[in-house]
């Protein structure tokens, strides 16, 4: 059976500029996969020909710091379909026995991981300065690997460690397989009131993108103005990016992802604004876009910088909220067991079953353990109230004069 790949230093997170960023991206497609290390076998590909073409794919993005190891792999058995690619990452505060112990434990605990070879642990970490330039840099990255890993896949879902699904993977197929394969997914607004002060006008580095230590960001003591060239669009950092758009992105047949990337180098937070901006002022994605980040959170009034760690109190809210994941959840939370038993059912250090799991039902094994076909899905209760909240949110974009205000 094959072993997950092993991705060392397939591309190095380490950028002097955003210039540097792009030359070494563009290296990245023109290199060969050699420095991944080589599975035993060939890893099962679900042939196109046998692939439902109504049913989509997903590219998960996972990312955490040191010590978040054991909550990847909690999140990864929860998210998990032989269907789906996933790329798992460890900041660089985290050892590399941690990514070590994290390949292991995917290999051990997620056997259909071996079989279908789509699950990777990033060899070589990305810096994740919490502001500055760095995270947004470890997020086009990781993009651009699921490119080079190649598969077919639809959405690019970016997750961090806190994240926890509240739908299963055939719920998530089903919502989305009605939805247009170029739709964006991503809360934004042009109107940035405090922001422009406090956002778009400060100029930092982030040392995060050149030193291989982690450090405070720097603070130049001018400002610039708020730019004329494009338009602004700031919101949520948590994106699910249509592959057209990712593509668009990464491979930069038009100029004006390189010239926001060469912006948003010295942005105090890029991710809220650097996707957001690109899609609004690109002629071709800025009708692609619909303003949801698709997650349940809750928010001070105003809101701080992050949400509220959610528990068991939030718990039905959160279900009529008919959002397909949530944020943020402390480790052990009592509110994930509540998930796990009543929405995913499942069982401790097991994968939430799906359709194509045939192990059968019995306590403390497995259903994963043996599986059939992929592309057979089974949604459950709350597959149908994803769905119209996916249609109500295109319902509500195709109803305005313009997708970006």
């Amino acid at each position: 059976m094959a072993a997950e790949k092993w991705l060392f230093p397939v591309l190095s997170a380490v950028f002097l500029s955003a210039l540097l960023f792009l030359s070494a991206l563009s290296g990245f497609f023109a290199s060969t996969s050699s420095s991944a290390a080589s599975a035993s076998s060939k890893p099962l590909i679900i042939s196109p020909s046998t692939t439902s073409s109504s049913l989509p794919s997903f590219a998960y993005y996972i990312s955490g710091i040191r010590g978040d190891g054991p909550r990847i792999l909690r999140l990864l058995l929860a998210v998990y379909h032989p269907r789906n690619r996933y790329l798992l990452h460890l900041a660089p505060d985290a050892s590399d026995g941690e990514r070590r112990d994290l390949a292991r434990a995917v290999r051990s605990r997620i056997p259909a991981a071996r079989m279908f070879g789509n699950v990777d642990v990033l060899g070589k970490p990305d810096a994740a300065t919490y502001m500055g330039s760095s995270v947004l840099a470890s997020m086009l990255h990781a993009a651009a690997v699921m490119l080079r890993l190649g598969g077919r896949w639809d959405w690019f879902i970016t997750l961090s460690a806190a994240d926890y699904p509240l739908v299963s993977q055939d719920d998530l197929f089903h919502a989305f397989s009605s939805a247009p394969r170029e739709i964006n997914f991503i809360d934004h607004t042009s109107d940035v009131g405090w922001k422009d002060y406090h956002r778009v006008q400060p100029i930092v580095v982030d040392p995060g993108i050149y030193l291989a230590r982690r450090v405070q960001i720097f603070h130049a003591t001018e400002r610039r103005p708020t730019p004329e060239s494009f338009k602004f669009f700031t919101g949520s950092p948590w994106v699910i990016l249509s592959r057209p758009f990712v593509e668009f992105c990464i491979l930069g047949w038009d100029n004006l992802p390189r010239t926001l990337l060469l912006y948003f180098t010295n942005a105090l937070i890029p991710e809220e604004s650097y996707f957001h901006s690109v899609a609004c002022n690109s002629q071709g994605f800025q009708n692609t876009t619909v303003n949801s980040d698709l997650r349940y959170m809750v928010w001070d009034n105003p809101p701080g910088m992050e949400p509220h760690f959610l528990n068991v109190s939030d718990y039905d809210e959160m279900v009529q909220s008919s959002a397909p994941f949530a944020r943020q959840f402390h480790m052990d939370e009592p509110l994930l067991r509540k998930i796990d038993g009543e929405i995913l059912r499942r069982g401790y250090n097991h994968v939430a079953p799906g359709a194509w799991c045939t192990g059968g039902v019995r306590p403390w094994f497995d259903q994963c353990s043996k599986w059939g076909d992929p592309n057979t899905v089974k949604p459950g209760p709350r597959a149908e109230k994803l769905k119209e909240l996916v249609m109500k949110l295109l319902e509500e974009r195709d109803s305005q004069s313009g997708w970006c205000k």
